[in-house]
């Protein structure tokens, strides 16, 4: 049966999930998310957190490794290399259906070498190495640091997930390391067309804090009601416009299409509803364009295969959002200033989930080991 998702392929858009768990592969529950349209899988710190500490999903796999005496990283890395090398095979039948377009499973590398590139670029080989599979993407953080490590990757044939991209200046780097990867690929005699990437744009967050800012405005008096919910949208919009210039064949990406190179696809990220006063799919059905993705975390990705919306959407209403940009900056509330302050907190968001994972499944660990 033909459900949101397939309309939403049809149209170009691909709709991946932003959850994995050992229960969603072993339950049967990736593969009715796959044949309901489901393309893709993302990951990250805070998801595996969840996953892996709460319940008891992972604790037979936990007593099985007892007698090899890991220490807490090698625990994780076995649990979630595991999970990720799993999701990947169950996929591989959309990878090689899509031709390398869809298929991927995301994997994050250690946040918490966010802001150093030459511990970013060894962990992300050394991940990709070990999965061993042509439809795993390396989630590398959208730092300073991490803009060279993303071109030294794609030069070196890995599939890259840029992640935690919240504003245009980083979002125009990392297009640029893309292409520039590419050149480097090219030159060194590589398949262009068996590296891919995706540029995850976060969404939700920056609603979360210019209406935060707004709300304040409005305190003081400020008639800001319009411009709550605005923001997030309008940024993403920009964003997709900026990448349909940089991947105009007309223009130096032009060369690499010949070779086989696929555009960065834009991926929306973030995408759940944080706010009740907004409807739960607005950052799905303002987001639908052709050459993009979105992962949607579980309900947000029911909520769109029972009502989402299914046409295309992202050229919409530029003039208006670029307005109400420019009068969010006339309050002092300027894009660049949010966008930054997001991309920090974010990657210490992660790194501090990565800190609970790793307290947490040692704790689990113990408790698993005093019941065998």
């Amino acid at each position: 049966m033909k459900t949101n998702l397939h309309r939403l392929f049809e149209l170009g858009q691909s709709i991946w999930c932003d959850n994995i768990s050992r229960r969603m592969i072993e339950s049967g529950e990736l593969q009715r998310l796959i044949d309901a349209g489901v393309v893709g899988v993302t990951s990250n710190p805070t998801i595996f957190m969840k996953a892996i500490t709460s319940g008891s999903d992972y604790d037979g796999r936990l007593a099985a490794l007892l007698d090899e005496r890991l220490d807490t990283y090698a625990l994780y890395e076995r649990l979630v290399l595991d999970d990720i090398a799993d999701a990947a095979d169950i996929l591989r039948p959309v990878y090689d259906r899509t031709r390398g377009a869809d298929g991927y499973v995301s994997l994050e590398v250690n946040p918490k070498l966010a802001y150093d590139t030459q511990a970013t670029m060894a962990e992300a080989r050394r991940l990709f190495e070990a999965l061993a599979r042509p439809n795993i993407f390396i989630k590398v953080p959208a730092t300073e640091e991490g803009i060279p490590a993303i071109e030294s990757l794609i030069g070196a044939g890995v599939n890259v997930n840029v992640t935690l991209i919240f504003g245009l200046g980083p979002y125009e780097r990392v297009m640029q390391a893309y292409l520039a990867g590419l050149a480097r690929l090219a030159r060194d005699g590589g398949r262009l067309d068996r590296v891919a990437s995706v540029a995850s744009f976060f969404v939700s967050r920056v609603d979360t804090l210019v209406d935060k800012k707004l709300a304040a405005r409005q305190a003081e008096g400020a008639a800001v009601d319009h411009l709550f919910g605005q923001a997030a949208i309008a940024n993403a919009k920009f964003a997709y416009a900026r990448f349909v210039e940089v991947f105009d064949h007309a223009g130096p990406f032009g060369a690499l299409a010949t070779r086989g190179a696929r555009v960065q696809r834009p991926l929306w990220a973030s995408t759940s509803t944080k706010d009740p006063r907004y409807s739960d799919t607005i950052y799905a059905d303002n987001l639908v364009g052709r050459d993009t993705v979105n992962t949607l975390p579980p309900a947000t990705l029911e909520a769109v295969l029972d009502h989402g919306n299914c046409e295309v959407t992202i050229g919409r209403d530029l003039d208006l959002a670029r307005a109400a940009v420019d009068e969010l900056a006339e309050l002092g509330i300027t894009m660049h200033a949010v966008t930054e302050q997001l991309r920090t907190e974010g990657v210490a968001a992660f790194a501090q989930s990565f800190d609970e994972l790793l307290a947490n499944l040692a704790g689990k660990n113990q408790r698993v080991r005093a019941t065998v």
